[in-house]
C-alpha cells in the first residue's frame, strides 16, 4: 500500500500473491493454536497476543483475512479487539485507503 502512495510504483502482483499464499499456512497455525487455549502463548493474555493481534488487525484492516475459514482464530480475535488497550488501534486510519467493513466492528 505504501509503493504508490510514496510514488514509488505498483505494488508487485509476484510478491502480494506469495504473501497470500504463505499467509494460508500461518492462519491455520493461528487458528490451531487458539483453539487449544486461552490465548496464544498460553493460559493469560501476553505480549504474543498483542503483537499477533496487532499484525492481523494490518491485514483486517485491508480485508485479507476470510474469518469464516478460522473460527477459533476469529474468536480470540474478537475477544482481542474487544479490549479497551486495543481500541485505539482500531481508530488508525491509512490515508487515501477506508478500512474493510468490519475493521472496527468488535462482534464481527
Amino acid at each position: 500500500m505504501e509503493k504508490p502512495l510514496l510514488k514509488l510504483g505498483p505494488p508487485e502482483a509476484r510478491a502480494l500473491r506469495a504473501g497470500r499464499d504463505a499467509l494460508k499456512g500461518h492462519l491455520a497455525l493461528l487458528d490451531d493454536m487458539a483453539g487449544a487455549r486461552d490465548w496464544l502463548a498460553g493460559r493469560r493474555l501476553s505480549q504474543a497476543d498483542l503483537i499477533a493481534a496487532a499484525h492481523l488487525s494490518v491485514l483486517d484492516y485491508f480485508g485479507e483475512v476470510s474469518w469464516g475459514g478460522w473460527p477459533a482464530l476469529r474468536t480470540w480475535y474478537s475477544k482481542i479487539k474487544s479490549r479497551p488497550c486495543f481500541r485505539p488501534l482500531l481508530a488508525d486510519r491509512f490515508i487515501g485507503v477506508a478500512p474493510a467493513a468490519t475493521y472496527a466492528d468488535l462482534d464481527f
